[in-house]
């Protein structure tokens, strides 16, 4: 069985940083396409970062510059480190997995098979 736990969320000021875990079972995450996406209710889901089996790595322009995406495949772990963090990131954010095409499809989230619970982001002014 597939599952993806994030942790790290939490509440900062404008300008601070936060790290994001998503640990993952059931798979092998080096064979896969890890990504991030956030979502606020009301709104589309939005993809943010992903990064492919290969650790070839693509960013939102909103994100990009100020949020980093790696994996450690030893311990089946995705990070997400967002720095500069502005009001506007936030946002419940999501890990999820799929084959390796997700990777290329320009954050459509259709193509990730198996998503994380999710873990908040409030970025406060």
């Amino acid at each position: 069985q597939v599952q993806l736990v994030e942790s790290g969320g939490g509440s900062v000021q404008a300008g601070g940083s936060l790290r994001l875990s998503c640990v993952a079972s059931g798979y092998s995450s080096s064979s896969y396409c890890m990504g991030w996406f956030r979502q606020v209710p009301g709104k589309e889901r939005e993809g943010v970062a992903s990064i492919d089996r290969d650790g070839r790595i693509r960013y939102a322009d909103s994100v990009k510059d100020r949020f980093t995406i790696s994996q450690d495949n030893a311990k089946n772990t995705g990070y997400l480190q967002m720095n500069s963090l502005k009001p506007e990131d936030t946002a419940m954010y999501y890990c999820a997995a799929g084959p390796p095409w997700a990777c290329y499809s320009d954050f459509m989230s259709v193509h990730y098979k198996y998503w994380g619970q999710g873990t908040q982001v409030t970025v406060s002014s």
